[in-house]
């Protein structure tokens, strides 16, 4: 009806004020954020004597010179005050490092290539969010009439405004309140709810005007049918992201390993000590070096939506996918 379409105009028209007030808050920039590490992995050099920040030995350092100082510790005691004799079973101790240096091998492995596939796999979600917002960012440029000014401009701030929500949502960013904190945004509650998932409401939004369109008969059934394909796919990607995000490593086999490698490190300068004497103390360092940072890596990457230097760069993806959008519609 008539009467219908100038309410539904009114209201597109007071979505549309809203997004211009609300959009720059979804764009995380109060304060500076970590970016994914560029790098030119020819450069050998360079990674072997530049300590950056994200490099484990400037995390492990710590501890490296605790279990060096636990070595010259063992070391004094069974070759000063304790002398173990030639007979002693002590000596044999290194057979179970022989037996054990395997099984502790193959664990960390998988565990370096469970994270992985979680790292890789969020980044290929990702990847999937560039490519649908802008196959909808297309299709709608030919669909919507080139006079419909109004549904241009709010496509072209609602699609990157999901990849921004969906960023600060998988970080668990408290941005939601700062969304409708003046008077001027109160109309906008009635869209979108603030104590609800940010992202489904965007997306709902979407396709509440999707289907206006629809019903102004601005786009007809078919095109209706392909625009929804697209849309559905954002919730997909946004589910998928979250099964990650919400399904850490089983805790049982992380406090295993750790415990592996903790006993395993503690048991070495007490076998080795009678063929290495005090150049235990560094040999031990450097195998608990290798076996912590293999840990740590895996602990960085295994959460790819963080905010470590290693995680997926989701800020400057969303950013964009702004571009890329307001290029196309």
């Amino acid at each position: 009806m008539p009467g219908e379409n100038i309410y539904c105009r009114k209201l597109n028209q007071v979505n549309l004020i809203s997004i211009r007030y609300w959009w720059p808050l979804f764009i995380p920039g109060s304060h500076k954020r970590k970016s994914m590490i560029n790098y030119n992995p020819k450069e050998w050099f360079t990674f072997i004597f530049h300590f950056h920040k994200a490099d484990t030995f400037r995390k492990l350092f710590p501890l490296l010179i605790g279990i060096s100082i636990y070595a010259a510790f063992v070391a004094f005691l069974e070759t000063r005050v304790f002398p173990i004799t030639d007979k002693s079973f002590v000596r044999n101790i290194p057979i179970m490092h022989n037996l054990l240096g395997f099984a502790i091998s193959m664990l960390l492995v998988f565990r370096t290539n469970t994270a992985y596939d979680r790292w890789w796999e969020g980044r290929k979600l990702w990847g999937g969010l560039v490519n649908n917002s802008r196959n909808l960012a297309i299709k709608l440029s030919v669909m919507l009439p080139k006079e419909d000014r109004e549904q241009r401009i709010f496509f072209r701030k609602i699609i990157p405004a999901y990849a921004f929500a969906l960023h600060n949502h998988l970080r668990a960013e408290k941005t939601r309140n700062a969304l409708f904190e003046t008077d001027e945004h109160n109309h906008i509650l009635t869209q979108i709810d603030k104590e609800k998932h940010i992202p489904n409401q965007i997306a709902l939004l979407m396709f509440s005007h999707i289907q206006q369109l629809y019903t102004d008969k601005k786009i007809d059934g078919s095109q209706l049918i392909v625009l929804n394909s697209e849309l559905q796919s954002f919730t997909d990607i946004c589910g998928a992201c979250e099964r990650i995000k919400n399904t850490p490593i089983p805790y049982s086999y992380s406090v295993f390993i750790k415990k592996f490698i903790f006993f395993y490190i503690m048991t070495l300068p007490i076998g080795y000590v009678f063929s290495l004497s005090y150049y235990v103390i560094p040999v031990v360092a450097f195998i608990f070096y290798v076996l912590a940072s293999l840990e740590l890596i895996a602990e960085e990457i295994e959460d790819p939506f963080g905010g470590d230097d290693n995680d997926v760069p989701t800020e400057k993806i969303a950013r964009n996918i702004h571009n890329h959008v307001n290029e196309l519609i």
